[in-house]
């Protein structure tokens, strides 16, 4: 194996951190509008600390492996390529033998979790199941050889030497490992237990999933929708007989009013109730914290949160709001004709500098001049078109800086973070404001209507909160989808990677929804609705499109 392929399986296991880095007609008035004016629009897409984990934290689960000291090390050492001396270990890679520190290409990095072996760049590691391995004379699965069984000793040599118990030379793929004799006694240790050890929230007859949900506050209201609609869709699912014959379970905890609360009320979730999934969380005070507990302990994540898109573990079924205003710039450029250096980007709240910026970025990557971000003071800002990320009263006031210093400019926003102040806009603004939206009704079959009448019908909901209705939803589709895919033997590890796998899922109620590797959004733009005035009265322009990675 030559220098440039070991720097691509180095490389390969840095990837997955930085993956989620890279970074989602007329219409009836009556319809729209309950979207419009549900309580998630009108909050935002803000739906959208650290867990320890020395001592290996599954250990106090009730439904781990009772692991020994030296099984605990090993797992560490698997999962982590640290020994138990916590002295770097090393690992030797391709034909030159570069090291590189183990802790980057431990054995999970490509064996998985859980150890049945994860396709990476043309590579499928085999199985590490001990039942397998010890058994011998059996074909191996990349390359048709046969090979006597695996004892203590031929596994260090595969593990250290590269080479099988027939002394034929493993995949030039394989890591040769540099450990101690106590490091490679207990990782035989722990592989010896891989194979039985379930991730939490598995048992016998139930799936146990989990949320974060507000019942008092701000968000209460939309915390009520959201367990609502859970509640619903996994007790029509468990009537079914539930998925590969274990019922799912629905968790659900208070996050508080703070970040340290709902800190609390996760490490809860995790640690104590043992949760396999979490799923439409509202806690938007978690923020990143959230995102360094789901890395840590690899839990999937089915919803919107502040970092959507920033975490490997997060799948948000409808599109961050980056994808959503890049539709918007397509409609500025193909419909309206609005010349490269024809946009700036303006935000209010220093909370939403980061999000602009991302913004900025991506429309320069489009081929747009935006220039530099534009904080909004309460003055009148320049531009053709003015993209903006801020809320509902910052929009309104912009909209007045405007217009009394006589300047009319196109507006273009999400609409889960302004409509609440598109209403009270004057007749000037009629035409000039466009919003993105993720789903419009002409999305929705017959089928979709059903499923969401049934579902308000069953639970008493408000049709005007349709939009927080339709987003849960679709997370609980996605999420039910992906656990059939991986069969009754579920781990973390293949939720993660039957997600990735899943493309053109149909809601009846949004657009073809899927993922893949790197992406973590279902939808990759969005509608555009202009608005007239005074009404308001809401007209989709541009229908949704995938926005491309790449001008």
């Amino acid at each position: 194996m030559n220098l440039a392929l070991a720097n691509a399986l180095v490389g390969a296991a840095l990837r997955r951190e930085r993956a989620a880095q890279r970074p989602q007609i007329l219409v009836s008035m009556q319809r729209l509008l309950g979207l419009l004016r549900s309580p998630f629009a009108t909050q935002g897409r803000s739906y959208k600390s650290l867990v320890c984990v020395l001592g290996l934290t599954l250990c106090g689960s009730t439904f781990a492996l009772d692991l020994t000291e030296h099984e605990q090390a090993g797992k560490r050492l698997y999962r982590e390529g640290q020994s138990s001396s916590d002295a770097q270990l090393l690992a030797r890679v391709g034909s030159s033998d570069m090291s590189v520190p183990a802790s980057v290409l431990p054995c999970a990095s490509c064996h998985g979790t859980d150890g049945r072996g994860r396709a990476e760049g043309g590579v499928r590691p085999p199985s590490l199941d001990w039942q397998r391995l010890a058994l011998g004379q059996g074909e191996r699965q990349a390359n048709g050889r046969s090979y006597p069984r695996y004892t203590d000793a031929s596994l260090a040599r595969a593990i250290q030497q590269g080479v099988d118990p027939a002394g034929n030379r493993l995949d030039a793929a394989m890591p040769r490992f540099e450990l101690t004799l106590a490091d490679q006694r207990n990782l035989t240790a722990y592989l010896k237990r891989l194979a039985d050890e379930r991730d939490p929230g598995v048992e016998e007859g139930v799936l146990r999933l989990g949320t974060l949900l507000p019942g008092s506050g701000p968000l209460a209201e939309a915390g009520h929708v959201v367990r609502a609609v859970l509640e619903d869709g996994l007790a029509q699912l468990n009537q079914q007989g539930g998925v590969h014959g274990r019922r799912l379970e629905l968790v659900v905890l208070d996050p508080g009013s703070d970040a340290d609360s709902a800190e609390q009320a996760l490490r809860q979730l995790l640690d104590k109730e043992q949760v396999f999934s979490l799923i439409t969380p509202l806690a938007p005070m978690l923020d990143q914290r959230l995102t360094a507990v789901l890395a840590q302990q690899n839990v999937p994540l089915i919803g919107n949160t502040p970092r959507s898109g920033g975490s490997a573990q997060i799948f948000d079924p409808l599109p961050g709001l980056p994808a959503q205003l890049l539709s918007l710039a397509g409609h500025a450029r193909d419909t309206l004709g609005l010349a490269p250096d024809g946009l700036r980007v303006v935000y209010a709240g220093d909370e939403q500098a980061p999000l602009a910026e991302q913004v900025r970025e991506h429309l320069v990557q489009q081929g747009w001049a935006p220039g530099a971000l534009q904080p909004f003071d309460g003055q009148a800002v320049d531009g053709q078109g003015i993209v903006f990320v801020g809320r509902a009263q910052a929009f309104a006031e912009l909209a007045a800086a405007l217009q009394a210093a006589a300047r009319q400019p196109y507006l273009f926003a999400a609409s889960s973070q302004v409509v609440g102040a598109v209403a009270n806009l004057p007749a000037q603004w009629s035409q000039r404001v466009y919003l993105a939206y993720p789903f419009v009704p002409e999305d929705w079959t017959e089928q979709g209507l059903a499923t969401l009448a049934g579902l308000q019908q069953r639970q008493g909901l408000d049709p005007r909160q349709a939009s927080l209705q339709v987003n849960t939803l679709c997370a609980l589709r996605l999420l039910t989808e992906a656990l059939k895919q991986i069969g009754r033997d579920a781990s973390r590890e293949q939720l993660i990677t039957a997600l990735e796998g899943l493309h053109d899922v149909t809601t009846g109620l949004t657009p073809a929804l899927g993922f893949g590797p790197g992406r973590r959004q279902g939808m990759a733009g969005a509608h555009v609705v202009a608005v007239a005035l005074p009404g308001p009265r809401f007209t989709s322009v541009t229908p949704y499109r995938p926005v491309p990675d790449t001008p």
